[in-house]
């Protein structure tokens, strides 16, 4: 009946298991555990032939009872006995330290997900390295959307409280931080006068505003006019005091703005910039309320300049045919 039943595999095309055959043997297989440095360890070893009981065990160990001497001073013997294991379970991937990198960060996430986080939007500001940086260093190509979901995972970490920040996901965000932090440059204070007035400037596409406020019964003067006669337009009016406006403390300041340069847009939103940083100065609490209202980031757009060979910017003249 076994002699059937080995013809019959044979038939059909299944694989026996083979005996080994001389000195080639089939190597251990990879188990892969919870240990962090499971293959950072050096798993090969050489067997000394001298020791009889070590080669005994290790043999029993591949399944093979019957031990033998073998060469040592052969360098292919060696090398039969040596394998080479990758230092990262990623290293046959396109991206391997991109895999680890992700693996890490998920797991430091899961690790630490049950944490208090701050608030949404108070998470301190951090530039991290674009995806061309990071292409660079690793030199691996990595695609926008696989890095996207990199920065996704660094924000949720970034959103830990920073009193109880593991020391471990410090070190595994320091390591995706731009080298020069272009939010840690913080702008100096603004003072208020001993006579309660504070000064700040704004600026917006070529115009520029100088803005004195000072607690009173809601008066502005512009370049020493009333808002209504330098603004005959109702929407620069709106722009001008929007900061007050959006706090609702219209009654509660003067202002008193020099406006120059532009037009009446650039002056109006100027203007509305240097009033939200001096109103900051007296009531740093409404900064949020500021921020949700737009009145406390500088615009950098501006006009683009006309192009040879174009009517406008970018538009282009009539085609015609012939």
């Amino acid at each position: 009946m076994c002699g059937d039943g080995e013809r019959q595999r044979q038939q059909r095309g299944y694989a026996t298991p083979a005996e080994p055959t001389g000195d080639i043997q089939a190597a251990s297989p990879i188990r892969f555990t919870n240990d962090a440095e499971q293959f950072s360890r050096p798993r090969a070893r050489f067997i000394d032939d001298n020791n009889d009981s070590t080669t005994t065990s290790l043999r029993r160990q591949n399944g093979h009872g019957t031990p033998r001497r073998e060469n040592n001073d052969d360098p292919t013997t060696l090398l039969r006995q040596v394998r080479i294991v990758p230092a990262s379970p990623s290293y046959f991937t396109a991206t391997p330290q991109y895999t680890d990198d992700l693996l890490k960060l998920s797991h430091l996430l899961r690790k630490h997900q049950l944490l208090p986080v701050l608030s949404p939007g108070s998470a301190p500001r951090v530039a991290w390295k674009t995806i061309d940086q990071y292409k660079t260093e690793l030199a691996e190509p990595i695609r926008s959307k696989g890095y996207n979901t990199l920065l996704q995972l660094l924000k949720r970490l970034n959103y830990i409280h920073p009193s109880l920040m593991p020391t471990e996901v410090a070190e595994a965000l320091e390591g995706f931080k731009r080298d020069i932090q272009p939010y840690l440059n913080t702008p100096k204070p603004i003072q208020i006068s001993p006579y309660g007035i504070s000064r700040a400037v704004g600026r917006r596409k070529s115009s520029s505003a100088v803005v004195q406020l000072v607690e009173g019964t809601g008066e502005v003067l512009i370049n020493s006019l009333p808002l209504p006669s330098y603004f005959p337009r109702l929407h620069d009016r709106e722009s001008a005091i929007w900061a007050l406006k959006s706090t609702q403390r219209l009654d509660k300041y003067n202002v008193f703005a020099l406006a120059s340069g532009g037009g009446t847009t650039g002056q109006a939103e100027a203007i509305t910039l240097a009033c939200a940083k001096a109103l900051l100065a007296h009531e740093p609490d409404l900064k949020p309320a500021l921020r949700r209202a737009g009145c406390v980031t500088r615009d950098p757009r501006r006009v683009e300049r006309k192009k040879p060979g174009k009517l406008k910017a970018r538009k282009m003249p009539a085609w015609v045919k012939r």
